[in-house]
C-alpha cells in the first residue's frame, strides 16, 4: 500500500498500473486501492492524482469489480470541520494544532481551517483505511515528493501519536528506496532521526 502511495506522489502512472494489479492479487481490497488514491488529494494535489483515479477504476473494472463502490466518506458540510480538527489533534497533537491556529496570522487562518477540515475531516477521517495505515501512507507520500521535510518530519510525529514505530517508518523507508531513490530515503532517515533520537 505505501508502494502505491509513493508511486502516486512521483507521479509514476505506468508503474502504478502495475503496481496495484500485484497489489490486488496479494490482498489489497478494491476499498483500499481507492482510498489510496482519496488519501494522495491532500498531499500531493488533485493535478496529480487525477489520472491516477481513472488508473484505478481501470484495474478495477478489469478485475470485475463494480463501480461505484461504497463511499467511506465519514464526515458532512456541516461537522467536517469539527471532526476533522478532532482527527487533526489526535494525529498532531492538540497543544500543536492549537499553536498552529494561534500563531496563524489573520490573512492566513483560512489555511489552518482548510487544514483541519478538507485534509483531516474530508480525506483522513475516511473509512475503509484504519488511521494508523493512513499516516503511513501520508509518510510515504510526502518522502516520494521531495520538498517536504517539514512535513515528513511532522508525520514521523503523527504515526508515533497513533501507534505506528520506528521500526514501522523504517520499513516504510526501506520498501521505497527503488522507487524513490536514495536522496529521498536519505531524508526520510534524517526526518525519523530528528524525531525519534531526539
Amino acid at each position: 500500500m505505501v508502494q502505491l502511495a509513493a508511486l502516486i506522489a512521483c507521479g509514476a502512472l505506468a508503474e502504478y498500473r502495475v503496481m496495484l494489479r500485484a497489489a490486488m492479487t496479494v490482498g489489497v481490497t478494491p476499498t483500499e486501492a481507492k482510498e489510496i488514491v482519496y488519501q494522495a488529494v491532500p498531499y500531493v494535489g488533485m493535478g496529480r492524482v487525477f489520472d491516477f483515479i481513472d488508473a484505478t477504476n481501470t484495474v478495477l473494472t478489469e478485475r470485475g469489480v463494480d463501480l461505484p463502490l461504497q463511499s467511506q466518506s465519514a464526515t458532512t458540510r456541516a461537522d467536517r470541520a469539527e471532526k476533522g480538527r478532532a482527527l487533526q489533534e489526535q494525529v498532531a497533537g492538540a497543544d500543536r494544532v492549537e499553536a498552529m491556529y494561534a500563531g496563524a496570522a489573520d490573512d492566513e487562518a483560512h489555511f489552518q481551517q482548510f487544514l483541519s477540515a478538507n485534509c483531516f475531516g474530508d480525506h483522513v477521517a475516511r473509512g475503509g483505511i484504519a488511521v494508523s495505515v493512513r499516516e503511513l501512507l501520508t509518510f510515504a507520500m510526502l518522502i516520494s515528493l521531495g520538498g517536504a521535510d517539514p512535513q515528513a518530519r511532522g508525520h514521523v510525529a503523527g504515526n508515533l501519536n497513533v501507534g505506528n514505530t520506528r521500526q514501522q517508518l523504517l520499513d516504510v523507508i526501506t520498501v521505497l528506496v527503488p522507487f524513490i531513490g536514495y536522496p529521498r530515503s536519505l531524508n526520510a532517515l534524517a526526518a525519523v532521526n530528528d524525531v525519534t533520537k531526539a
